[in-house]
C-alpha cells in the first residue's frame, strides 16, 4: 500500500467512526419515530403527541395546557406560541416532551412535525453500519460543470410523494476507464451533493446512496471518493423523506465501496 493509500485509509477510518457516532447520537437519525404532516390532521391532534398543532400563515401555532407536559425553549409551557421551522439539529428543537424533541419543518409549503425519541426501537437495535474498507481505486478525480441556471426536477421521495430536487450541475469522472456522470446539487458552502444508485443498489447495498464531494476549485476540479458513499437518513428510520436518484444518476457499474447497509 502506498503512503497516499495509507493516509487515505486512516482518514477513512476516522470518517467512518465519526459517522457511526453521529448516527448513534441521542437525536441522530435513529431517533426519528414519526413525521406528521399537519394537513393530514385537521383536528390538530398528532399521534401520541400533546397539544394542538395548526398551520397559520407562514408558521405553526402550538396550543397546550400546563398538564400536557410540553416545554418551549426549555421552559414549561402553557398557552399558545407561534413556531417557524427549526433550523438547527433536532437536539436544539424549541419544543420538547420529556426526552423527545418535536421538530417543526416545512417542505414545499407543507408544514409538519418530526418526533425524535432517543429511546426509539431503532436506537436499541442499532449495531453499526456495514461499510467496505477503504480502497484507493474508488477515489478518483472529478470535474464539476455548473448548469447555466439551477434546475429543479420532480423525483419520488421515500414516503411515496414526489418533490422538487434542485440540481446545480454535472459531475464527471472515470471508473475503471469508463466515463460516468452524476447530476448534483450545490450546497450553501459550495460542496456538492449527489443522490445515486449503482449495480449494487438493492443487491449488496441499500437501494440508493448519497455522496458529498468537496467544493470544486476555480477550474471545477474535485475528488469523487466513493469510499465515502453514505446511507441516506431513510436507511436508519422509515420516517425520513429522502429523494430517490434523479434521472441519469444510476451508475452502470457496481460500486463496492462506502456504506452499504445497517449491520
Amino acid at each position: 500500500m502506498t503512503t497516499d493509500a495509507s493516509e487515505g485509509s486512516g482518514a477513512w477510518k476516522q470518517w467512518h467512526q465519526h459517522r457511526v457516532e453521529t448516527v448513534a447520537a441521542p437525536y441522530g437519525p435513529l431517533a426519528l419515530t414519526g413525521t406528521h404532516w399537519l394537513e393530514d390532521y385537521p383536528d390538530g391532534r398528532l399521534p401520541d403527541t400533546p397539544g394542538s398543532w395548526s398551520v397559520e400563515g407562514d408558521g405553526v401555532v402550538l396550543t397546550a395546557a400546563a398538564g400536557d407536559g410540553l416545554t418551549v425553549d426549555g421552559q414549561p409551557f402553557a398557552g399558545a406560541v407561534r413556531l417557524t421551522a427549526d433550523a438547527g439539529p433536532a437536539a436544539a428543537a424549541r419544543v420538547a416532551y420529556g426526552e423527545r424533541r418535536l421538530v417543526v419543518l416545512v417542505r414545499e409549503g407543507v408544514w409538519g412535525v418530526r418526533d425524535f425519541d432517543p429511546g426509539s426501537a431503532a436506537h436499541r437495535a442499532f449495531r453499526g453500519i456495514e461499510a467496505t474498507p477503504y480502497d484507493p481505486r474508488w477515489s478518483v478525480p472529478g470535474r464539476f460543470t455548473p448548469y447555466g441556471e439551477d434546475r429543479t426536477v420532480r423525483v419520488e421521495n421515500a414516503d411515496g410523494r414526489a418533490r422538487g430536487l434542485g440540481l446545480g450541475g454535472e459531475l464527471a469522472f472515470s471508473l475503471d476507464g469508463r466515463e460516468q456522470t452524476l447530476q448534483v446539487s450545490v450546497q450553501g458552502d459550495g460542496s456538492l451533493w449527489a443522490v445515486f444508485g449503482d449495480a449494487t443498489s438493492g443487491n449488496g447495498s441499500y437501494r440508493f446512496r448519497f455522496l458529498r464531494p468537496a467544493a470544486p476549485d476555480a477550474d471545477g476540479r474535485t475528488t469523487v471518493d466513493l469510499n465515502r458513499a453514505l446511507l441516506p437518513p431513510c436507511a436508519f428510520a422509515d420516517h425520513f423523506i429522502c429523494p430517490f436518484p434523479p434521472p441519469g444518476n444510476i451508475l452502470d457499474v457496481a460500486v463496492g465501496a462506502g456504506e452499504r447497509n445497517l449491520l
